[in-house]
């Protein structure tokens, strides 16, 4: 499950590394670039509904290993693409594997664990698929430097044969049996997918076309007009793609308040990072990568440790905390201009960014994950998932017109930063929001009042939903 997961997100960071030199191969736009980013999350967010229920009602492994192969072979189309909009497409096309193989990766781990063991697997997951996601600009710039940014999507390939490989022998299958049978919400899929891809375009063509095309009005209010139309559909559905009573638990509905807020910001101020270290402080693509490292050393480091911690104390503190450490890193991102130097200027700030990651991410996800029923887990996973992609795909349709990043800004060094650093700051005081947000709205559970085992046995669960058996050890 961290190999497959390992696959998106990796996917999702090393191509803002590779924005710079795809614009300059194909002598793109920023809205191109945008595009390039977010016709990945758009197809992402958009069914990462419909992978989750699609799972649910017959197979978490069966459409987890689907996913994994069409996002491979979507990832040698984009490697091959001649120009920006052929990259666009085959990266929409590799969005939709993506939303299959991702909300299955966690459903199965919430139904392979006994509760008490839930949140320390978690965190081992998040914390190497976080280390997946942060290793990516580091992999990304060697492959840019030593060959060619086609590479970064080569490289998927064989990483998705051993994933298909290790699944199909020793992931274990498990489904909502309450579901079997019953119809897949289409239509609830449809509105939702459509409604985002509006939304989207409405967001990223207004601004440069200066608000006065119809087409990107047209776009943005037919978007929301469908986003509006999905949640009165699935109110009425017989088989609701989201079922909305998950929303009735407050805790359930503030985990997700939290990531959207919190993963909007984060990810538009790193679509802007890779650009700004390479087109306004000098680094190439390789040294921009590794810039980034200690975030990942960090992430990998404490992550466990901080599901573990979550999992005994209750998460409450750690999401608190977390996203205000993480809002302090960026907010620091605006000391980084052409004069100063890596130890001075963007180290401080991703220490702060790898030690609040690793506070924040396993205990928020085994919240969103153990606030909902086990048997709806996979709906779970892919409503939060799909929260924190909603809120990535925004916030690189808003940022750059936000901050004043114009068309050919990332040619204009000056320009650029001015507006990275009106960005640092809107994303920062975005981070620092979510973190009090979490302090108001989250509460911690109340402890496992479960009869523990005697001294000499443990619980294994086994690997579908059932009772755990006592083995004497």
């Amino acid at each position: 499950m961290i190999l497959g997961s390992t696959l998106a997100s990796i996917d999702a960071t090393v191509v803002g590394i590779a924005l710079p030199a795809i614009g300059r191969d194909f002598g793109a736009t920023v809205s191109g670039l945008q595009w390039v980013v977010t016709a990945y999350t758009l197809t992402l967010g958009g069914l990462l509904l419909v992978g989750g229920a699609l799972g649910d009602r017959h197979g978490r492994k069966r459409y987890f290993v689907i996913g994994v192969i069409w996002f491979a072979l979507a990832s040698g189309l984009c490697g091959l693409a001649p120009n920006t909009a052929v990259l666009i497409v085959a990266r929409s096309i590799q969005g939709v594997g993506a939303a299959l193989l991702m909300p299955g990766s966690l459903a199965i781990l919430e139904a392979s664990f006994v509760p008490e063991d839930r949140g320390k697997a978690i965190g081992i997951w998040s914390g190497f698929t976080g280390v997946g996601g942060a290793i990516g600009p580091l992999l990304g710039g060697v492959l840019i430097e030593w060959a060619s940014w086609r590479l970064i999507f080569a490289i998927n390939l064989p990483l998705a044969a051993a994933v298909v490989v290790l699944a199909l022998r020793h992931v274990p299958e498990s489904r909502d049996p309450s579901l079997s049978g019953t119809r897949l919400d289409v239509t609830g899929g449809a509105l939702v997918t459509l409604g985002l891809a509006g939304l989207a375009y409405g967001l990223i063509e207004g601004p440069s076309g200066g608000w006065h095309g119809v087409a990107a009005v047209a776009a943005l209010v037919s978007g929301v007009l469908l986003l509006t139309v999905f949640v009165l559909w699935e109110r009425h559905a017989a088989t609701p793609m989201l079922p909305l009573k998950l929303f009735r638990s407050r805790q359930f509905s503030a985990t997700n308040a939290v990531t959207f807020v919190l993963y909007g910001a984060i990810g538009g101020v790193f679509f802007l990072l890779p650009v700004q270290l390479q087109e306004v402080s000098g680094y190439s693509p390789l040294e921009a990568g590794l810039a980034l490292l200690p975030l990942t050393a960090l992430t990998f480091t404490l992550s466990a440790r901080s599901g573990a911690l979550a999992a005994r104390i209750g998460p409450r503190l750690q999401m608190s905390a977390g996203p205000c450490i993480v809002g302090l890193g960026v907010l620091l991102l605006v000391r980084i201009d052409a004069t100063g130097t890596y130890w001075t200027q963007v180290l401080p700030s991703v220490l702060l960014l790898g030690l609040g990651f690793a506070t924040t991410v396993a205990p928020l996800t085994s919240t969103a994950l153990s606030s909902a029923p086990s048997t709806q887990s996979g709906v779970a996973s892919a409503v939060n998932n799909d929260v924190a992609r909603t809120a990535g795909l925004i916030a690189v349709a808003v940022l750059p017109a936000v901050a004043g990043i114009t068309e050919r800004a990332y040619l204009d060094p000056a320009a650029f930063s001015r507006g990275f650093h009106k960005a640092s700051v809107v994303s920062g005081l975005l981070c620092v929001l979510s973190g009090l947000m979490a302090a108001v709205l989250i509460r911690n559970p109340h402890p496992l009042t479960a009869p523990q085992p005697p001294e000499g046995e443990f619980l294994r669960h086994c690997p579908l939903d059932a009772p755990p058996p006592r083995v004497n050890v």
